[in-house]
This record gives C-alpha cells, sequence and structure tokens, in this order.
C-alpha cells in the first residue's frame, strides 16, 4: 500500500491513496489552517470507522441480513500533552434493517473488533482502549 502527502499552503495537504484518490487535509486555524479539509488525526478517526463499518456490513450480508443503513458514530480521546495520541476510541453502530438477528448484530460488531478491523486491532496494540456498541433499529 502506497500513498502521497503534498504541501499546498500554509497547513494544508494534498493526500493521495495509491488507488488515485485525494483529499484536501488541513491544520487548525490556531496553527495556520484554513479549514480547508478534515485534521490528519480527524482521518485516522474516520478511517477507524470506515475499516469497522465494512467489517460489519460485510458479516452481516454474508448472514443474510437484510440490513437497510448503517451508521457509526465515533469518539476519540486524546492526550493532553505532545503527542496528543488517541487514548480511547469508542465506537457505536446503529444498524436499521428489517428482521434483524440481534445475536447477528453483536456477533459482526464482535468480530471486526476482535478479529478483522485491521486499524483497530493496530490502534489497541499500541495501548487505545477501544470499545464497541450497538443498537438495532428498525426502518421508519
Amino acid at each position: 500500500m502506497k500513498a502521497t502527502v503534498d504541501w499546498t499552503g500554509n497547513a494544508s495537504f494534498k493526500a493521495t491513496s495509491g488507488s488515485g484518490h485525494s483529499i484536501q487535509l488541513d491544520g487548525p486555524p490556531d496553527h495556520g489552517g484554513e479549514n480547508l479539509g478534515p485534521r490528519p488525526m480527524e482521518m485516522l478517526l474516520m478511517g477507524v470507522g470506515g475499516c469497522s463499518a465494512f467489517d460489519v456490513m460485510s458479516i452481516l450480508k454474508k448472514s443474510r441480513q437484510d440490513v437497510t443503513a448503517c451508521h457509526t458514530e465515533l469518539e476519540a480521546e486524546r492526550a493532553d500533552a505532545v503527542p496528543a495520541v488517541f487514548t480511547k476510541i469508542h465506537l457505536h453502530f446503529v444498524v436499521t434493517g428489517h428482521s434483524l438477528k440481534e445475536n447477528l448484530v453483536k456477533r459482526a460488531v464482535s468480530l471486526s473488533a476482535e478479529k478483522y478491523c485491521s486499524a483497530s486491532i493496530m490502534l489497541g496494540k499500541a495501548g487505545v482502549e477501544i470499545t464497541h456498541s450497538y443498537e438495532i433499529r428498525d426502518p421508519a
């Protein structure tokens, strides 16, 4: 896997993935940023959420669950001192669908957390406390 990051002025950078997708990153205004894109640590948090949500949906599809939506809320805490690393991350999955089986949703979240999500497992091994929860909703 490869990526590039190019400075675009002030505290802004253009990050490009090896597959050719780009995103603008920016620092906070008090560090010269202009709010042109997410902060790098926000991208890391979104990556954890995306990785885990991908796993959960894949597992639920293989379990033949009729999922109509999967919304993942992430909340993180960071150390007060530099480096301001993540100390805690909580992922809350809101899974919506028809006649979803709770044991299968719980299993999907657990498998992602314990076996499949490379991003959250890597951060957990680095000392970040990572927790998960879920709720199931019927479609409106």
